[in-house]
């Protein structure tokens, strides 16, 4: 009975002193503490024990509150941040830093217009600040790109992700591209535990290859690969030297393969974690002990190595005293590969921000990729293209959806020369946390098709010629098949180049066209339908020709009514035509005759100064020998002419009153052409062209030199 009042005794005031233990301690410093370590998922939980402990300030309070939404930001943790920086906001905390954030965290959850909100409230407490009216101009352009994707296809390479991290892929051969080295926190890294940073596990690196042969290349209209690759399950690149219990990450090879620079972060209890970029070499199938690459002082972090393809150049992110904001892009350089680098040197405010810029990729000696958070973006990491000039670097280029999202972007490496490879992002709909992702931009391919019909009968026509004329000086030629289609396909039409069209058939008038692909950013199938029209046996009259009284010259005026007549003959080159011309009923038939001619004649003179072969035109003056046949019901002047009308004299003259009458002459004065024959040969350019051909049709009972004083013939309307 002692024994156990003894013991009750002893666990009474063993839990006593536990709960004065436990009062005792400061949460709020342990948590302040663990977050200035930058070990944010331990400091939640020691936040909220403070907080539960500090009743009666309400500062302090809010401090706290806003420090455990911190906590949620940087371990990216949008689902509780969101809720955590509203709360922050209610409990009346004063810097507007909190509408900064949860405007970025609703940007990476995709909800622009709520972003937009808290932005404007950040810029209306901050108005110096730029990143408040920075921060609403990318939510507009993040759902504009979002609405309008740009050509880049990409996919989730499932079976290099798990439900853990696995990220920043690396060609482990430059040559074949065919092997990779990636970073990832799944079962299996070396690591132990969870660091204290993410909550995550430790990452180590892990190597893959393919498991068949390269992708084939792609040739067809959607591109389709020959078989989808097939990639080993990823197996720990080594258990030592070059991966430890730390964080080991982010690797860049030389060409060769046999050199790699690698990101290295070592976590020492009650110390905060730097990171260092490492170098080990390949010895068979081993790995060297890594060492150190020395770029400035180790209380700074250094990592996300790019090493160019000579060795001669690294580029990568560091905290480093004389940047811009967090992290910025550095390069450093050296004359020998065995000798250490120089003083690094900072990109530069074109590059860098008050933001993070990180995880560069040098694709060749002028081209960087690398991913910012503080350049307009569309959500946390975007990925970001510049080009060097000289020695200056030029604006940097947002990638874009879909290599961008809403979530972070970032690690992106080329494949060679070639516009595809791999990038890791944490956007919604991957395997876990970060995942990797492939992508490729196919080319832009263009094809051109269409059928040719008869205009009147809407038949097909069988073996038409289609010619297609490029302003590159390609020249392609083809006939109709049996179902009157034509084709070109994507080696025939091609970017940044405009077509002609020619489409011709015996007994047709030739068509054209233009198409052009010049500006086109989007493959597509060009569909452009002819519709051949018959050459007519009859005479075609040409839109209204008016001379002066008892003049032949072709006025001004009236010269553009023969243009459609020059296209059609440039277009047809075989057509051989002859070009009538016609007078009323009135004065005789040796003056009409030679006038009519002279008119003819004139509307030849001026095709042949447009260029038009003279023997391929003949110019014959009817007079009034061919009065005009009504085709359709016209109505002039008040009087209706019904169609099969045949307008000669003695009708003329049975007409109702002066103006009808003159309304009928006018329509006898006409100038027709009419084919001839459509097997012209074109002459060499200094063969010698034998003039046009003019032929009066005469009257076989008229007196040479007869002549009848014109009375009533007038200029028409």
């Amino acid at each position: 009975m002692n024994f156990t009042k003894h013991l009750l005794f002893s666990t009474f005031l063993l839990i006593c002193f536990s709960m004065n233990v436990s009062a005792q301690r400061n949460f709020t410093e342990e948590a302040d503490n663990a977050f200035e370590l930058k070990q944010y998922y331990d400091a939640i939980e020691l936040y909220q024990k403070a907080y539960s402990r500090v009743q009666r300030n309400r500062a302090e309070r809010a401090r706290i509150l806003f420090q455990i939404a911190e906590c949620y930001r940087l371990t990216n943790n949008i689902r509780r941040a969101v809720p955590q920086y509203r709360r922050v906001i209610r409990s009346g905390y004063p810097d507007p830093i909190a509408h900064l954030h949860l405007a970025e965290m609703l940007k990476m959850n995709e909800d622009y217009d709520e972003a937009i909100i808290e932005f404007k409230e950040f810029k209306k407490k901050a108005p110096d600040d730029p990143r408040g009216p920075r921060g609403i101009e990318s939510c507009k352009l993040a759902q504009m790109w979002l609405d309008n994707p740009t050509r880049y296809e990409i996919e989730n390479v499932r079976q290099l992700n798990t439900r853990e991290n696995d990220f920043a892929a690396a060609f482990a051969d430059n040559r074949r591209h065919n092997s990779l080295i990636i970073t990832s926190s799944r079962d299996g890294s070396l690591g132990r535990g969870t660091d204290a940073w993410t909550g995550e596990g430790f990452t180590s690196l892990f190597f893959t290859e393919e498991s068949r042969g390269r992708r084939g290349r792609r040739v067809a209209r959607q591109q389709e690969d020959d078989a989808q690759i097939s990639w080993t399950t990823p197996t720990l690149l080594d258990e030592g030297p070059v991966n430890t219990t730390h964080n080991e990450g982010t690797a860049s090879l030389n060409e060769r393969g046999n050199t790699m620079y690698f990101t290295r972060c070592k976590i020492i209890r009650r110390q905060t974690t730097t990171c260092q970029i490492y170098s080990t070499q390949k010895r068979g199938r081993f790995w060297t002990e890594p060492e150190l690459v020395v770029l400035g002082p180790d209380s700074f972090n250094y990592g996300h190595p790019s090493i160019s393809p000579d060795e001669l150049t690294i580029y990568f992110a560091s905290d480093k005293p004389g940047g811009y904001g967090g992290r910025d892009i550095w390069m450093a350089t050296r004359d020998r590969r065995t000798r250490p680098f120089g003083e690094p040197v900072n990109l530069g405010p074109t590059i860098n921000t008050e933001g993070d810029e990180v995880f560069p990729f040098i694709r060749d000696e002028n081209t960087l990729y690398f991913s910012s958070n503080g350049h307009i973006g569309m959500g946390g990491l975007d990925i970001f293209r510049s080009e060097r000039v000289g020695d200056e670097w030029q604006t940097p280029e947002n990638m874009k959806y879909p290599i961008n999202s809403p979530g972070d972007d970032f690690a992106i490496i080329f494949q060679g020369e070639e516009e595809r490879g791999f990038f890791s992002s944490n956007r919604q709909g991957g395997r876990g946390g970060d995942d990797i992702y492939s992508f490729v931009l196919p080319p832009i391919l263009f094809t051109l098709q269409g059928v040719v019909r008869d205009d009147s009968t809407q038949r097909l026509l069988v073996g038409a010629d289609v010619k297609l004329v490029g302003s590159d000086g390609t020249s392609v030629e083809i006939l109709t098949s049996d179902k009157g289609a034509y084709q070109f396909d994507e080696t025939q039409i091609l970017g940044n180049t405009t077509y002609e069209i020619f489409v011709d058939k015996e007994g047709y008038f030739a068509e054209s066209a233009k198409e052009s692909t010049v500006g086109i950013e989007n493959s597509r199938d060009f569909i452009i339908n002819f519709n051949l029209v018959p050459i007519p046996v009859e005479p075609i009259e040409l839109p209204e020709i008016l001379y002066a009284l008892d003049e032949y010259v072709l006025q001004p005026q009236f010269q553009d009514s023969l243009n459609d007549l020059i296209e059609t003959l440039n277009e047809n080159p075989t057509l051989v035509i002859e070009l009538g011309s016609h007078t009323d009923a009135r004065a005789s038939h040796a003056y009409n005759d030679t006038l009519s001619q002279r008119r003819a004649q004139s509307v030849v003179d001026y095709l042949i100064e447009k260029g038009i072969a003279p023997d391929r035109l003949v110019a014959r003056g009817y007079g009034k020998r061919v009065p005009k046949t009504l085709e359709r019901d016209i109505r002039r002047e008040g009087h209706l002419f019904e169609a099969g009308t045949v307008l000669t004299e003695e009708f003329i003259n049975g007409l109702p009153s002066f103006r009808v009458r003159e309304a009928a002459h006018q329509m006898n004065r006409r100038t027709e052409f009419r084919i001839l024959h459509d097997d012209y040969v074109p002459r060499d350019e200094d063969e010698i062209i034998e003039p046009a051909r003019i032929e009066i049709i005469g009257d076989p009972d008229a007196t040479e030199g007869e002549e009848e004083e014109l009375e009533t013939e007038e200029m028409g309307e």
